[in-house]
């Protein structure tokens, strides 16, 4: 997803303004936002002729000409859904929004179709017991579970570097033999992997002390128990926009009260709300991190991500949210590996 730097206008903005920057050659369409990011509209060659055909000059405002409904894709669609877009609509770029509307980037449509390369680590942590799966995990590690026709962490790399990630680092520990039988160097897979063994059980981030050395630049950390067809793409680019040193992925739960809950004031009843729904988001365990944020992970010590994120809090450096909206699943039980086998093949994650 390319930046917006070059192609961003005001309301206040002339044609003439937005004439240079489709003739510049970098996109062709010209963004049109407000003081806060958020996308006002788009502005085309096409917007354009039909503007002077109407009489209008090249000191108008672009507000006169501004298409203000424009073909917008979120930061959680997929590639796929984004291409199938683009092809319906016969578009070759489309701004991506966040859920208020404010822009994060623009994809193209050539881009999209060509395979992405990042440098970025990608660091799955797959070194649990996976006890509360009883005896599904006594022969194997969870990670190594089939879901769908293939273990679920081969699903977690393919997805990764299906969007271009494919240097992996996994923290091993239960059973790690086997997912380095399996795995490899990662060259049969179309990615690399090395991997850090964890001596004692770490958490959710103590493993990140053991590899301060091999992480640079913004990098993922995911748990090795997730099914999801997230966006990694987007969220690196919401990460970046965002200028956090952490960011965490996190998940609408929605949870019903049974009962009609009452408002009181004293003994009097000032009403009655029937089986309320409270929602609340919660950690979706998919991360990035800046290098800034390993200084605040202690050495060798079991450690947890939300511990790192409350670290990151109380020093009032900034700790994100991307909201994940696509399929997600974590499994940590057995009805949830039985829910995952049965959305396997509607994922189109083969």
């Amino acid at each position: 997803m390319k930046g917006i730097e070059n192609i961003r206008l005001s309301l206040g903005s002339t044609i003439k303004e937005a004439l240079e920057i489709i003739d510049s050659g970098a996109m062709k369409i010209a963004l049109v936002l407000d003081e806060n990011e958020k996308l006002l509209g788009t502005v085309s060659d096409g917007d354009i002729r039909r503007g002077l055909l109407k009489g209008l000059n090249l000191k108008t405002r672009v507000d006169q000409i501004l298409h203000k409904n424009p073909v917008v894709c979120n930061v959680n669609d997929s590639k796929d859904d984004i291409l199938k877009l683009a092809v319906d609509k016969k578009i070759y770029q489309i701004p991506i929004v966040d859920n208020a509307g404010l822009l994060i980037g623009i994809d193209e449509v050539d881009q999209l179709l060509r395979p992405a390369d990042y440098s970025n680590n990608v660091v799955l942590m797959v070194g649990g017991l996976g006890a509360r799966l009883g005896e599904l995990t006594k022969e194997r590690p969870k990670p190594l579970l089939n879901v769908g026709n293939k273990p679920l962490l081969e699903t977690i790399i393919n997805n990764f570097s299906k969007h271009g990630f494919r240097n992996i680092i996994m923290s091993v520990n239960y059973k790690a033999q086997m997912i380095e039988d399996y795995f490899g160097d990662g060259s049969c897979f179309g990615v690399c992997i090395k991997y850090i063994h964890e001596k004692k059980r770490m958490g959710t981030a103590g493993a990140l002390s053991l590899m301060r050395d091999m992480l640079t630049g913004p990098f993922f950390v995911m748990n090795g128990d997730l099914l999801t067809s997230v966006n990694f793409e987007h969220m690196l680019d919401y990460h970046l926009n965002s200028q956090a040193i952490a960011t965490m992925g996190v998940r609408e739960y929605d949870f019903q009260v049974p009962y009609g809950v009452l408002s009181l004031d004293g003994h009097k009843i000032l009403g009655i709300d029937e089986k309320p729904v409270h929602k609340f988001f919660v950690n979706g365990g998919v991360y990035i991190l800046e290098e800034a944020a390993l200084e605040l992970v202690p050495d060798d010590t079991f450690f947890d991500m939300p511990a790192l994120f409350q670290k990151v809090i109380a020093i009032d450096h900034l700790a994100a949210s991307f909201p994940i909206r696509e399929y997600w699943l974590d499994i940590g039980h057995k009805e949830d590996l039985k829910n995952a086998q049965n959305d396997f093949d509607s994922l189109g994650m083969d």
